[in-house]
Protein backbone atom coordinates (compact mmCIF):
# COMPACT_ATOMS: atom_id res chain seq x y z
CA UNK A 1 0.00 0.00 0.00
CA UNK A 2 1.28 2.97 -1.17
CA UNK A 3 1.69 6.47 0.94
CA UNK A 4 -0.97 8.40 -0.55
CA UNK A 5 -3.50 5.25 -0.02
CA UNK A 6 -2.25 5.12 3.51
CA UNK A 7 -3.23 8.94 4.07
CA UNK A 8 -6.20 8.94 2.22
CA UNK A 9 -7.30 6.15 4.43
CA UNK A 10 -5.86 8.04 7.49
CA UNK A 11 -7.77 11.60 5.99
CA UNK A 12 -11.12 9.39 6.22
CA UNK A 13 -10.71 8.08 9.37
CA UNK A 14 -9.96 11.67 10.94
CA UNK A 15 -12.64 13.06 9.24
CA UNK A 16 -15.12 10.09 9.83
CA UNK A 17 -13.84 10.63 14.27
CA UNK A 18 -14.40 14.08 13.84
CA UNK A 19 -17.94 14.02 12.52
CA UNK A 20 -18.75 11.52 15.40
CA UNK A 21 -17.45 13.47 18.23
CA UNK A 22 -18.72 16.55 16.94
CA UNK A 23 -21.94 14.41 17.25
CA UNK A 24 -21.55 13.56 20.15
CA UNK A 25 -20.70 16.54 21.48
CA UNK A 26 -23.94 18.47 20.12
CA UNK A 27 -26.21 15.87 21.47
CA UNK A 28 -24.92 16.30 25.04
CA UNK A 29 -25.13 20.38 23.95
CA UNK A 30 -29.23 19.65 23.05
CA UNK A 31 -29.36 17.22 25.76
CA UNK A 32 -28.68 20.37 28.58
CA UNK A 33 -30.17 23.16 26.02
CA UNK A 34 -33.37 20.94 25.97
CA UNK A 35 -33.87 19.79 29.43
CA UNK A 36 -33.43 23.72 30.30
CA UNK A 37 -36.29 24.96 28.36
CA UNK A 38 -38.46 21.69 29.47
CA UNK A 39 -37.64 23.17 32.68
CA UNK A 40 -38.45 26.87 31.31
CA UNK A 41 -41.46 25.58 30.14
CA UNK A 42 -42.84 23.41 32.98
CA UNK A 43 -41.79 26.53 35.45
CA UNK A 44 -44.06 28.86 33.13
CA UNK A 45 -46.89 26.35 32.71
CA UNK A 46 -46.67 25.65 36.60
CA UNK A 47 -46.99 29.59 37.57
CA UNK A 48 -49.75 29.85 34.81
CA UNK A 49 -51.92 27.67 36.40
CA UNK A 50 -51.13 28.63 39.75
CA UNK A 51 -52.30 32.59 38.50
CA UNK A 52 -55.34 30.47 37.25
CA UNK A 53 -56.25 29.31 40.69
CA UNK A 54 -56.36 25.74 39.52
CA UNK A 55 -56.14 23.11 42.13
CA UNK A 56 -52.26 22.52 43.02
CA UNK A 57 -53.62 18.25 43.08
CA UNK A 58 -54.03 18.80 39.36
CA UNK A 59 -51.24 21.62 39.00
CA UNK A 60 -48.82 18.93 40.14
CA UNK A 61 -50.50 16.09 37.96
CA UNK A 62 -50.47 18.06 34.81
CA UNK A 63 -47.17 19.31 35.07
CA UNK A 64 -45.37 15.78 35.78
CA UNK A 65 -46.64 14.67 32.53
CA UNK A 66 -45.91 17.18 30.81
CA UNK A 67 -42.17 16.79 32.49
CA UNK A 68 -42.32 12.83 30.94
CA UNK A 69 -43.72 14.02 27.72
CA UNK A 70 -41.18 16.62 26.64
CA UNK A 71 -38.21 14.60 27.93
CA UNK A 72 -39.22 11.53 25.54
CA UNK A 73 -39.79 13.89 22.53
CA UNK A 74 -36.24 15.33 23.62
CA UNK A 75 -34.65 11.95 23.42
CA UNK A 76 -36.54 11.35 19.93
CA UNK A 77 -34.79 14.28 18.55
CA UNK A 78 -31.63 13.53 19.61
CA UNK A 79 -32.14 10.18 18.17
CA UNK A 80 -32.97 11.45 14.73
CA UNK A 81 -29.92 14.13 14.93
CA UNK A 82 -27.83 11.04 15.13
CA UNK A 83 -29.74 9.55 11.88
CA UNK A 84 -31.60 7.01 13.83
CA UNK A 85 -35.43 6.69 12.06
CA UNK A 86 -37.68 8.44 14.30
CA UNK A 87 -40.70 6.49 12.97
CA UNK A 88 -38.83 3.36 13.64
CA UNK A 89 -37.64 4.32 17.10
CA UNK A 90 -41.65 5.29 17.78
CA UNK A 91 -42.14 1.54 16.58
CA UNK A 92 -40.07 0.31 18.58
CA UNK A 93 -40.87 2.64 21.75
CA UNK A 94 -44.76 0.93 21.22
CA UNK A 95 -44.00 -2.27 21.21
CA UNK A 96 -41.02 -1.97 24.34
CA UNK A 97 -44.12 -0.05 25.95
CA UNK A 98 -46.60 -3.05 25.47
CA UNK A 99 -43.48 -5.25 27.03
CA UNK A 100 -43.00 -3.01 29.77
CA UNK A 101 -46.97 -2.60 30.44
CA UNK A 102 -46.68 -6.80 30.67
CA UNK A 103 -43.87 -6.73 33.18
CA UNK A 104 -44.98 -3.67 35.17
CA UNK A 105 -48.44 -3.44 35.34
CA UNK A 106 -48.32 -2.73 38.82
CA UNK A 107 -47.09 0.28 37.75
CA UNK A 108 -50.03 1.30 35.07
CA UNK A 109 -52.28 0.54 37.58
CA UNK A 110 -50.67 3.01 40.15
CA UNK A 111 -50.94 5.63 36.94
CA UNK A 112 -54.18 4.94 36.18
CA UNK A 113 -55.29 5.31 39.52
CA UNK A 114 -53.64 8.36 40.20
CA UNK A 115 -55.72 9.46 36.75
CA UNK A 116 -58.48 8.48 38.49
CA UNK A 117 -57.74 10.25 42.05
CA UNK A 118 -57.65 13.56 39.95
CA UNK A 119 -60.62 12.89 38.34
CA UNK A 120 -63.08 11.79 41.35
CA UNK A 121 -61.17 13.83 43.60
CA UNK A 122 -61.58 11.76 47.06
CA UNK A 123 -58.99 14.19 48.54
CA UNK A 124 -56.41 17.09 47.49
CA UNK A 125 -53.44 18.44 47.95
CA UNK A 126 -52.98 19.46 52.08
CA UNK A 127 -55.93 17.02 53.08
CA UNK A 128 -55.44 15.22 56.31
CA UNK A 129 -56.26 11.91 55.14
CA UNK A 130 -56.11 7.91 56.14
CA UNK A 131 -55.89 5.35 53.15
CA UNK A 132 -54.13 2.57 52.47
CA UNK A 133 -53.00 1.97 56.10
CA UNK A 134 -51.41 5.36 56.35
CA UNK A 135 -52.72 8.01 58.07
CA UNK A 136 -51.28 11.96 57.73
CA UNK A 137 -51.39 15.00 55.24
CA UNK A 138 -51.35 14.72 51.57
CA UNK A 139 -48.26 16.60 50.25
CA UNK A 140 -48.56 15.14 46.25
CA UNK A 141 -50.62 13.00 44.23
CA UNK A 142 -47.93 11.95 41.67
CA UNK A 143 -48.21 9.78 38.41
CA UNK A 144 -47.39 6.86 40.55
CA UNK A 145 -47.03 7.30 43.97
CA UNK A 146 -49.06 9.67 46.51
CA UNK A 147 -46.59 11.24 49.28
CA UNK A 148 -47.92 11.67 52.17
CA UNK A 149 -47.07 13.30 55.51
CA UNK A 150 -48.00 11.54 58.58
CA UNK A 151 -48.12 13.10 62.15
CA UNK A 152 -45.01 12.11 63.57
CA UNK A 153 -43.27 13.80 60.42
CA UNK A 154 -42.71 10.76 58.57
CA UNK A 155 -42.89 11.49 54.33
CA UNK A 156 -44.42 8.59 53.32
CA UNK A 157 -45.01 6.93 49.62
CA UNK A 158 -47.96 5.00 48.78
CA UNK A 159 -48.56 3.74 45.70
CA UNK A 160 -51.94 5.14 44.09
CA UNK A 161 -53.54 1.85 43.22
CA UNK A 162 -53.19 1.13 46.84
CA UNK A 163 -54.76 4.44 48.24
CA UNK A 164 -57.58 3.69 45.25
CA UNK A 165 -58.66 0.64 45.94
CA UNK A 166 -59.11 0.94 49.58
CA UNK A 167 -61.52 2.99 52.18
CA UNK A 168 -60.17 6.59 51.94
CA UNK A 169 -60.87 8.31 54.93
CA UNK A 170 -60.92 11.94 54.34
CA UNK A 171 -60.68 14.15 57.68
CA UNK A 172 -60.61 17.73 56.14
CA UNK A 173 -63.78 17.45 54.45
CA UNK A 174 -66.03 18.35 56.79
CA UNK A 175 -66.37 21.51 58.82
CA UNK A 176 -65.77 19.58 62.24
CA UNK A 177 -65.08 15.83 63.70
CA UNK A 178 -66.10 14.09 67.04
CA UNK A 179 -63.41 13.83 69.47
CA UNK A 180 -64.07 10.30 71.49
CA UNK A 181 -62.70 10.03 75.16
CA UNK A 182 -64.24 7.57 78.27
CA UNK A 183 -63.81 8.54 81.61
CA UNK A 184 -64.54 6.20 84.01
CA UNK A 185 -66.62 6.47 87.45
CA UNK A 186 -66.78 4.78 90.92
CA UNK A 187 -70.23 3.27 91.40
CA UNK A 188 -70.63 5.96 94.29
CA UNK A 189 -70.33 8.80 92.08
CA UNK A 190 -73.83 10.78 90.82
CA UNK A 191 -73.25 10.26 87.11
CA UNK A 192 -75.67 13.22 86.50
CA UNK A 193 -73.18 15.84 88.63
CA UNK A 194 -70.53 13.99 86.75
CA UNK A 195 -71.76 15.33 83.36
CA UNK A 196 -72.74 18.80 84.79
CA UNK A 197 -68.88 19.44 85.52
CA UNK A 198 -67.70 18.13 82.13
CA UNK A 199 -70.05 19.83 80.64
CA UNK A 200 -69.43 23.65 81.56
CA UNK A 201 -65.50 22.51 81.99
CA UNK A 202 -65.93 21.38 78.06
CA UNK A 203 -67.44 23.83 76.50
CA UNK A 204 -64.79 26.28 77.81
CA UNK A 205 -61.34 24.32 76.36
CA UNK A 206 -60.41 26.70 73.01
CA UNK A 207 -61.34 25.64 69.64
CA UNK A 208 -64.74 23.30 70.79
CA UNK A 209 -67.69 23.95 68.73
CA UNK A 210 -70.94 24.97 70.49
CA UNK A 211 -73.15 23.65 67.48
CA UNK A 212 -73.10 20.31 67.83
CA UNK A 213 -72.91 20.89 71.54
CA UNK A 214 -70.45 18.22 73.63
CA UNK A 215 -71.96 15.15 74.09
CA UNK A 216 -71.60 13.54 77.14
CA UNK A 217 -73.58 9.94 78.68
CA UNK A 218 -73.24 6.92 80.34
CA UNK A 219 -71.51 4.69 77.56
CA UNK A 220 -71.44 1.36 79.57
CA UNK A 221 -71.11 -0.36 83.26
CA UNK A 222 -68.34 -1.89 84.30
CA UNK A 223 -66.90 -3.24 87.39
CA UNK A 224 -65.68 -0.30 88.27
CA UNK A 225 -68.76 1.54 87.65
CA UNK A 226 -70.60 3.13 85.28
CA UNK A 227 -68.43 4.95 82.14
CA UNK A 228 -68.91 8.14 80.45
CA UNK A 229 -68.82 9.19 76.51
CA UNK A 230 -67.01 12.55 76.20
CA UNK A 231 -67.79 13.60 73.06
CA UNK A 232 -66.55 17.53 72.11
CA UNK A 233 -66.83 18.33 68.56
CA UNK A 234 -63.95 20.36 66.61
CA UNK A 235 -62.39 21.34 63.37
CA UNK A 236 -59.44 18.31 62.05
CA UNK A 237 -57.06 21.19 62.83
CA UNK A 238 -57.76 21.27 66.90
CA UNK A 239 -58.14 17.72 66.82
CA UNK A 240 -55.23 16.55 68.98
CA UNK A 241 -55.39 20.20 71.39
CA UNK A 242 -58.94 19.11 71.93
CA UNK A 243 -58.04 15.60 72.65
CA UNK A 244 -55.51 16.32 75.23
CA UNK A 245 -57.34 19.66 77.15
CA UNK A 246 -60.10 17.15 77.47
CA UNK A 247 -58.15 14.50 78.94
CA UNK A 248 -56.76 17.07 81.20
CA UNK A 249 -60.11 18.61 82.04
CA UNK A 250 -61.53 15.43 82.97
CA UNK A 251 -58.77 14.75 85.72
CA UNK A 252 -59.13 18.55 86.95
CA UNK A 253 -62.30 18.33 87.37
CA UNK A 254 -63.05 14.94 88.92
CA UNK A 255 -59.95 16.05 91.59
CA UNK A 256 -61.74 19.17 91.87
CA UNK A 257 -65.10 17.60 92.41
CA UNK A 258 -64.12 15.23 95.20
CA UNK A 259 -64.04 12.51 93.77
CA UNK A 260 -63.24 8.97 94.58
CA UNK A 261 -60.67 6.85 92.17
CA UNK A 262 -62.85 3.86 90.84
CA UNK A 263 -62.41 0.85 92.82
CA UNK A 264 -64.25 -2.93 92.24
CA UNK A 265 -66.47 -3.44 94.82
CA UNK A 266 -67.22 -7.09 96.13
CA UNK A 267 -70.06 -8.53 98.71
CA UNK A 268 -68.83 -11.32 100.78
CA UNK A 269 -71.81 -13.15 102.16
CA UNK A 270 -71.47 -16.47 104.08
CA UNK A 271 -74.69 -18.84 103.71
Amino acid sequence: MDTATIQNVLSTNLNLLTGAAFKVIAAIVLWFIGRKLIDISTGITSHTLKNQRIDPTLIGYLVSSLTVLLNIILVVAILGYFGVETTSFAALLAAAGVAIGAAWSGLLANFAAGAFLIVLRPFQVGDFISAGGITGTVVEIGLFVTTIDTPDNVRTFVGNNKLFSDNIQNFSTNAYRRVDIHAQLDHSVNHGEAIRVLRERISNIPNVISNPAPQLEILEFTALGPVLAVRPFCNNTHYWQVYFDTNRVIRESFSESGFPIPQQHFQIRQS
